[in-house]
């Protein structure tokens, strides 16, 4: 058993955007088949550029905040408690368009 507690894990930063931070509480490799289990904080106005995953699926679950994605040629509205997966190759942005922070839990699924 392994317990985490986000007070006490420092930020560190997202590799699409120095600006958004995150707290990894499930590094790769701990559970098998499950990636970077985070909660990462969007300042108002940033952008996780678009970008995809050959190599596994992501959920995303929306926290706090409000903001959209963009999945292919899609963007859908965000709010809190909207849940969103996106498949090995989609193409997807994650942008915080209100005035608190976006704050989002996110991990990969390798198959």
């Amino acid at each position: 058993m392994k317990i985490t507690s986000l007070d006490k894990i420092t930020d560190s930063e997202v590799s699409h955007n120095y600006k958004i931070k995150k707290r990894l509480m499930i590094p790769n490799d701990q559970i098998p088949h499950i990636s970077n289990f985070s909660q990462a904080t969007f300042p108002p106005g940033e952008i996780a550029p678009s970008h995809q995953h050959s190599d596994m699926s992501e959920v995303f679950f929306i926290q706090s905040g409000q903001g959209e994605i963009q999945v292919n040629d899609n963007c859908h509205i965000i709010k809190p408690g909207t849940c969103i997966t996106i498949e090995p190759g989609d193409e997807h942005e994650l942008r915080n368009t209100g005035s608190e922070n976006l704050v989002v839990l996110y991990f990969g699924v390798i198959p």
